[in-house]
């Protein structure tokens, strides 16, 4: 008996002290910089202050489960990992063009999409870089998360300066350290939202770089000229504590010209509210892609997509988040073919461009090839 208590503490010694070695790993691990900061001090106390931070976290507008009634998140995990998914990575490279953005005439009104949700915009001559991923992963993790061969052919180096550069949310695939890092001396102001300035001060950016904002706000860039944060349904967090930073839409709008960006969000009835609040909407920028039924609350599905398109009375659809980074479980071209299908007599016109392929937002003659049939 003496020799099993023993041999039970002994066990449970080792067991403790390998927990311990695994927490301290874990800890040391998450002090490198790409893990990024949380707010304290004075940008806390103003978080504090917003209607949309309870109970020590940012909320949604209308509180849902991330996961979907009927779906279980370890049992997703395990499909994930255990079951064959076909198709989730193209089997060759995708095509992609070399655009140079430091020649671009200052009075072209052109996007210029890099894959997932990362493009580049401009707009009366206001140069707008919007969730640059340029990096090869989109994940903390070594090795996970891999871009797509041909995707990943733009740096930091490649862009001219920016007068504004925007952050919808900090998940890893938006707000990427090694990039947000390269582009600092190029960045004029950064739009993001509260609280996610930390991460950008932890990487060297001063605060006279950063604007950090609520939902409903409005940023003044000329008289003629605003940027304007809206809501959307979704979340945040580089860490194990979540919802420190709020998540945002965007509307950009000119003399002549609105923009809309969505950001990462399940639907909900914001895209008729943005539709009555920016009547006119000349192009609706819309993830689309990294879905499943399972965590529909906080992504879109195709039809959805449409769905808010028609809802958002957009005369233009580009469909982002996708050709660039496997997120979630359907083959990897099938965002493009649904939203194609859905596309279909609508009211609204679908661009399908190539990576780096460039946009000219006011020509409605511009046609896009379907170029994942090719593959």
């Amino acid at each position: 008996m003496k020799r099993l208590k023993k041999r039970l503490l002994n066990t449970g010694i080792i067991f403790t002290m390998m927990i311990i070695l695994f927490s301290l790993t874990v800890y040391i691990y998450m002090l490198q910089p790409q893990f990024g900061s949380l707010p304290k001090g004075k940008r806390l106390e103003l978080i504090k202050k917003s209607e949309h931070y309870i109970d020590g976290r940012f909320r949604n507008i209308i509180e849902k489960p991330t996961i979907s009634p009927g779906y279980d998140q370890w049992n997703e995990l395990w499909k994930t990992i255990a079951e064959d998914h076909p198709r989730r990575e193209p089997a060759t490279a995708l095509p992609s063009i070399k655009t140079n953005l430091k020649t671009i005439s200052k009075e072209a009104d052109i996007i210029i999409w890099f894959g997932h949700s990362s493009f580049f915009l401009q707009l009366d001559g206001v140069k707008i870089l919007v969730d640059p991923v340029f990096s090869d992963s989109a994940s903390p993790l070594p090795n996970s998360v891999r871009a797509y061969k041909g995707t990943n052919i733009y740096t930091a180096g490649d862009m001219p300066d920016i007068d504004y550069m925007l952050l919808s949310h900090d998940h890893y695939d938006h707000l990427d350290y090694e990039t947000a890092k390269a582009l600092q001396p190029k960045v004029k102001k950064v739009i993001c939202g509260l609280g996610a300035g930390a991460h950008y001060e932890h990487w060297g950016y001063s605060e006279k770089q950063l604007i950090e904002t609520d939902w409903a706000n409005e940023t003044l860039i000329n008289k003629s000229f605003s940027i304007y944060s809206e809501s959307t349904h979704h979340e945040s967090g580089r860490t194990f504590k979540s919802g420190q930073s709020q998540w945002l839409s965007f509307v950009i709008k000119s003399n002549d010209m609105t923009i809309y960006y969505s950001g990462d969000g399940g639907y909900t009835d914001r895209f008729k509210y943005i539709a009555r609040k920016f009547p006119n909407i000349n192009w609706a920028i819309v993830e689309c892609g990294q879905y499943d039924k399972a965590w529909q609350s906080v992504h879109l599905l195709p039809n959805e997509v449409a769905q808010a398109t028609l809802d958002l009375k957009a005369e233009n659809l580009l469909p982002v988040h996708h050709s660039k980074f496997t997120l979630a479980n359907h083959p990897w071209d099938e965002p493009l073919n649904e939203i194609t299908k859905l596309s279909k007599d609508k009211d609204y016109h679908l661009a399908t461009p190539k990576i780096g392929e460039v946009i000219r937002l006011k020509d409605k003659q511009q046609v896009f090839e379907q170029w994942w049939l090719k593959l």
